[in-house]
């Protein structure tokens, strides 16, 4: 696909060769951003892990310092002594069975389902709908809890899932082109951080092989990975 005028004009700004540390690459990433809308700003980070392993299946949530700049649509599935409070926390849906019947049928206008442990026996036929988007409730992030408004608060200010994929790659937006280099570099720590703490004890090897940050329709910027830890490489 040919570029245009404008990421031609800015691909000469990345060194395709050469690393970044993260303060550079936030800096950079801002100048890259060539669209007219407040971009993502993503990050993708491949693991020296066996991701068909278990045990080596690194996956979890981290709360974002400064959020994601996206305000996230919360659904909430429980039983109605449950949708007040539900409500109150801020919840975009809340019920139970109608909405069932929707993602059925195909609806999924949402970014986090939260289920109650009660109802999760009657989301078993709705795995094939949510499990592919990454949707289905899961008590590992949180999403599956008695305690709905918390999980709604948290989602809210900036709680995000994530989880390797086929090729061991874990791909997740840390903010908007908006976002100061600062908030973006806070951001982008916080998630490191916490994946580099969830090295699994099985992983042999270098364990952060790679991270790219892009933005939408941006040329990506690679990472310097010895620039943040040496212990887990």
């Amino acid at each position: 696909m040919a570029l245009t005028k404008k990421r031609k004009s800015v691909a000469n700004l990345v060194n395709k060769d050469a690393a970044y540390s993260i303060k550079q690459a936030t800096e950079l990433i801002k100048k890259l951003n060539t669209t007219k809308f407040d971009a993502s700003v993503d990050v993708h980070i491949r693991l020296g892990v066996d991701p068909k392993k278990a045990d080596q299946a690194v996956r979890g949530v981290v709360t974002l310092p400064h959020g994601t700049g996206k305000d996230k649509r919360v659904l909430v599935l429980c039983t109605p002594d449950k949708e007040a409070e539900a409500t109150a926390a801020g919840a975009d849906h809340v019920g139970l069975d109608d909405f069932i019947s929707k993602i059925e049928k195909g609806w999924v206008d949402i970014d986090v389902i939260i289920a109650t442990p009660a109802v999760m026996p009657k989301l078993g036929k709705l795995g094939k709908v949510l499990g592919p988007r990454n949707l289905m409730p899961n008590p590992k992030t949180g999403t599956v809890t008695t305690d709905v408004a918390s999980a709604v608060k948290e989602v809210k200010l900036g709680k995000i899932a994530f989880k390797l994929d086929k090729q061991a790659i874990i791909h997740t937006s840390i903010g908007r082109v908006s976002f100061s280099p600062e908030k973006l570099q806070e951001n982008a720590m916080e998630l490191i951080n916490t994946i580099i703490k969830m090295k699994p004890q099985s992983a042999k090897g270098t364990y952060l092989k790679s991270i790219f940050m892009a933005t939408t329709m941006s040329p990506s910027v690679q990472i310097d990975t010895k620039l943040l830890t040496s212990s887990v490489n």
